[in-house]
């Protein structure tokens, strides 16, 4: 078969300033000019007849034309990579997972000993990001730098966020819920939990990495949802992630609002408790995401259905806490 494409070349000088927004970042990475770039697209606009970039003074911004002829060209590099890593040997025995932090620690990990055993021929290499939390409002595509899954060795990526990542394979891991955690040492504590409004008599543990900025529910919400209006919602210390906020409850410093599977085995265990079970469910979920060229690799193919199995399997029995 006789295809009629343009330049690889061109198509190559698209899909890098697409990325960065930027003919000079495209050009660095290109060991080339701006000039070149530039010229590159221009030969390439020429030969579809359509402007896939606005120039404008400080800053470049892809068409409608541009933006929907993207992800099919994503994808086709992501094949031609594809197909050069699978004359590699040692390429489908290495797999590499990115993660969110508080996943990553507290869901994850203590699971892989399972995948290990199931698949000691898979070599795994777990990466733990803070940037695989969505932004409130954005859409991800491959265009964002943060989000490259053709780097060296990147072929998964669990996220929590939208889903919303055109271009790639995506499934969902699970849906969480928010719920109140804290160490069984507070009910033993002078100070009463028995009932939501005793919170106000407590210290409420934030993370920061959820509330307003993200999407997410705080405290405030989850108050509004249990029916208290005497308690400060913004008062208690301030964590910078999950895990910080959630050691924070296990030391009985206060009570953290947590994601219900990220605690499963510290409620299951009795280092926490689920004072009230009243949950706020999370705009956001944890998904599996991947290049569709690599969907179908052995190494590949065995996590995510280990992973898809796994997340099945967790519903805990959450013992009241009071």
């Amino acid at each position: 078969m006789t295809y009629r494409l343009p330049p690889l070349s061109a198509m190559r000088a698209f899909e890098s300033a697409a990325r960065h927004l930027s003919f000079k970042k495209s050009a660095e990475e290109m060991h080339v000019t701006p000039a070149a770039v530039s010229q590159q697209i221009k030969s390439l606009e020429t030969y579809l007849g359509v402007a896939l970039f606005r120039r404008l003074t400080r800053a470049l911004e892809i068409t409608p034309q541009g933006r929907a002829m993207l992800p099919k060209i994503r994808e086709g590099f992501d094949c031609f990579a594809a197909a050069i890593d699978s004359t590699r040997s040692e390429a489908d025995g290495v797999l590499t997972v990115t993660a969110p932090p508080s996943f990553a620690t507290r869901w994850l990990v203590p699971r892989l000993p399972r995948f290990s055993l199931a698949h000691p021929e898979v070599e795994l290499r777990l990466s733990s990001r803070g940037d695989s939390v969505d932004r409130r409002g954005e859409t991800l595509l491959l265009d964002n730098d943060r989000f490259d899954l053709r780097e060296a060795g990147s072929l998964l990526a669990i996220r929590y966020g939208t889903g919303n990542y055109p271009g790639l394979q995506v499934e969902q891991i699970f849906a969480p819920d928010w719920v109140p955690v804290c160490s069984p040492r507070l009910l033993s504590a002078e100070r009463p939990l028995a009932v939501p409004q005793d919170l106000a008599r407590h210290v409420l543990i934030h993370d920061e990495t959820i509330g307003d900025e993200e999407g997410q529910p705080g405290w405030q919400e989850w108050l509004s949802c249990a029916g208290v209006s005497n308690v400060d919602a913004e008062r208690g210390p301030r964590f910078s992630n999950a895990v910080l906020a959630v050691e924070a409850a296990l030391d009985g410093q206060g009570v953290a609002l947590a994601l219900k599977p990220l605690v499963e085995a510290d409620v299951a265990a009795g280092r926490l408790i689920v004072p009230f079970e009243i949950a706020v469910p999370s705009p956001f979920g944890y998904f599996l995401v991947m290049r569709k060229a690599v969907a179908q690799r052995d190494s590949v193919a065995a996590f995510r259905r280990w992973l898809l199995d796994e997340a099945l399997a967790v519903q805990p029995n959450w013992p009241a806490g009071v």
